[in-house]
């Protein structure tokens, strides 16, 4: 993948979270501490996958570790500029939604269709 490329993702990935995602899921913890709460949305390569990520906090006293991460979104680069675009499904795999998006169009669907949000 070219660097400007990479660039280019990381730049419109990171305008996308802080300007839309961040302050549309992040909101205050519960006042329970039964359930667990979205605390940080964040990006991140491994490979020619770029990864929308997020962590939770886990407050109740049965939980396993304090907070957890996980990835609910994929931009596969795919050569010539396109990205494959896919969501994580509760049961743990991958759903290609798109196979041939530019980066503008990837951040459109990121940020107008539900299967893409945390």
């Amino acid at each position: 993948m070219p660097d400007y490329l990479k660039h280019s993702v990381e730049q419109a990935a990171s305008e996308l979270i802080e300007n839309v995602l961040k302050p549309d899921h992040i909101k205050p913890p519960p006042r329970s501490n039964q359930f667990n709460y979205l605390v940080d949305i964040y990006g991140k390569w491994r490979g020619s996958y770029f990864y929308f990520c997020a962590t939770y906090n886990s407050p109740g006293p049965y939980a396993i570790s304090p907070s957890f991460e996980t990835k609910f979104t994929r931009m596969e680069y795919r050569g010539d500029n396109r990205f494959a675009l896919a969501y994580m499904r509760h049961t743990g795999q991958w759903v290609e939604v798109y196979d041939s998006l530019s980066l503008k169009e990837c951040i459109e669907s990121i940020q107008n269709d539900p299967w893409f949000q945390p």
